[in-house]
């Protein structure tokens, strides 16, 4: 299974970088994009384990401690279903262990901007989000897309 997420990975990036040698400036923004949105979720989804161990570490020299489990997944923005970032959410182990990302949902008004973040257990979330309850959100790791 493994293999074929590699193989899937480097096709990928064959076909992206051989549309961005070829293509307009457009069509290679779009492109390039579309890679780093993907490259966030491969990221967190393989080394989710080392940034939650990092993060983890980095607020341990600062003298803060978590009751129950951590867990980073990624940050899906709801409606547009990509990738935006990476999430740390804690809780009991069992909540935790069913969180799969968490969802996004942002509103402007007169140049304010809210973000409400949701645990959920999904990385294809629907037209509704079921919150996973009793997980909170720790840590958050944002990619400038």
């Amino acid at each position: 299974m493994e293999f074929y997420k590699v193989v899937a990975l480097v096709l990928v990036l064959i076909i992206g970088l051989t549309i961005c040698l070829s293509g307009t400036a457009e069509a290679q923004n779009l492109i390039i994009d579309a890679l780093k949105i993907f490259g966030i979720g491969y990221v967190v989804t393989v080394f989710g384990g080392q940034i939650n161990d990092f993060i983890n570490n980095l607020a341990n020299q600062k003298g803060v401690s978590w009751e129950g489990t951590t867990k980073v997944v990624p940050i899906i923005s709801v409606g547009a279903g990509t990738y935006v970032g990476a999430a740390q959410v804690v809780g009991p182990q069992d909540r935790v262990d069913t969180v799969q990302a968490v969802g996004q949902v942002e509103a402007r008004i007169s140049g304010i901007r809210g973000r409400y973040l949701i645990p959920i257990s999904t990385k294809t979330p629907g037209s509704t989000l079921s919150r996973i309850q009793g997980v909170g959100i720790s840590g958050l790791i944002d990619f400038r897309i």
